[in-house]
């Protein structure tokens, strides 16, 4: 079913069996990523075969980490539409906007493609337990999947995380502890007390599998272009775990055969009160230090140091692309524009890259002729209560 070779470490290189539990690299604790037999894997599964099988993620299992098929754990993640944006286009002058819509995922954002893998796997190697730090998509993510598995689940929110999240988790049967602080804060409570608790963790990036659900955003959008990729792709980065999955299936298609070396300019867009992969990309810095006093309505994106930030900005960097942050002002307009002209509710996330796109057209670095994808990562039903300017001030 799978090709997967081995987990090989994003910094140093090193190079580990995958047939246990782990998290980073023992060596430099950066991230671990799988590796696959794309010559192999190439002769197994072609585009042609794709078009036949079933609108989930899991079409391309041969390319992802899980050996075997009893340990899928699904809700029907993946197969999520790109949307030819014609009236949000027309206002911006553009014919080829388009918007691939991640809210019609499970559990209401991208996040269910990372988890169904993460737990998939986990459940695979014999994980017991799980626990994750989340700004709100994720915990709920993994408390269903974890529920469809078996598996207990042990979530970290931040305090002032919206409500609907924190009602999802608590529905899905986890166990959910609000923490004084952001999204570290939490992360730091799950790395003190994993061990003495048998959790396994399964933080943004701190385990190998989140990341290959996240892949397959880049799988689809290239089978959906014709496999033709789009001359921009502008996604919310807060871990960045979808940017850096694309990226990361991007290079597995074209040693697939399926793709040329042709390649998006990949735009990072982030809140203005927490921008940490903004100020290091200008700044020509190779990593991304914390971000002090992170603020933004946009749960996802309050993300003050991301693990993968050298993956981040190595995908920016190689495909020459930029990244831009805007103020939650700009995010809540883009939410209210993108739901009058498509009639997608999108997350702050969603409404954030939009209002990227508007800077970015204006600095000159985005063209109006070329074919631009924008991600939105979430629905904005379960960011209401941060979505109040949406019926206020209409210049919040």
């Amino acid at each position: 079913m799978s090709f997967l070779i081995d987990l090989e470490c994003s910094d140093c290189g090193k190079q580990l069996p995958a047939d246990r539990l782990r998290n980073l690299c023992p060596d430099c604790g950066r991230p671990l990523l799988a590796r696959y037999d794309t010559e192999e894997a190439g002769k197994a599964l072609t585009p042609d075969i794709l078009a036949m099988r079933e609108p989930t993620l899991w079409r391309y299992r041969e390319m992802l980490p899980v050996r075997d098929e009893s340990a899928i754990v699904t809700l029907g993640e993946g197969g999520t539409p790109l949307m030819h944006a014609r009236r949000l286009g027309e206002r911006l002058g553009m014919d080829g906007l388009y918007i691939k819509d991640e809210s019609v995922n499970p559990t209401g954002s991208f996040k269910a493609r990372g988890l169904a893998m993460a737990v998939s796997r986990a459940l695979e190697l014999g994980a017991e337990s799980l626990a994750v730090p989340s700004a709100g998509n994720a915990a709920g993510a993994l408390s269903a999947y974890g529920a469809r598995a078996g598996i207990p689940v042990h979530v970290f929110m931040p305090r002032d995380t919206p409500l609907p999240f924190i009602v999802e988790c608590r529905a899905h049967g986890a166990a959910v502890e609000l923490v004084d602080g952001l999204i570290t804060d939490c992360g730091k409570q799950v790395a003190a007390r994993k061990d003495a608790e048998g959790w396994f963790d399964v933080s943004t990036l701190k385990e190998p599998y989140r990341v290959e659900g996240k892949k397959t955003m880049g799988y689809e959008l290239a089978e959906q272009c014709g496999w033709v990729l789009p001359d921009a792709i502008l996604y919310p980065a807060g871990g960045g775990t979808g940017l850096i999955g694309m990226w990361k299936a991007f290079s597995e298609m074209e040693a697939l055969g399926w793709i040329g070396p042709e390649r998006p300019r990949m735009v990072a867009v982030q809140a203005a009160g927490c921008q940490p992969i903004v100020r290091a990309w200008e700044q020509q810095w190779p990593d991304a230090p914390e971000w002090e006093n992170a603020r933004t309505l946009a749960s996802g994106l309050r993300v003050p140091a991301a693990v993968g930030d050298k993956l981040m900005l190595a995908a920016i960097r190689e495909s020459g692309g930029d990244a831009v942050a805007v103020p939650d002002g700009d995010m809540v307009r883009g939410v209210r524009e993108i739901g009058a002209c498509e009639g997608i509710f999108a997350a702050p996330e969603g409404g954030a890259v939009l209002a990227g796109l508007r800077k970015m057209i204006a600095l000159g670095r985005i063209d109006r002729s070329d074919r631009v994808v924008l991600f939105n990562t979430g629905s904005g039903h379960k960011y209401v209560d941060n979505l109040d300017a949406l019926h206020g001030d209409q210049d919040a």
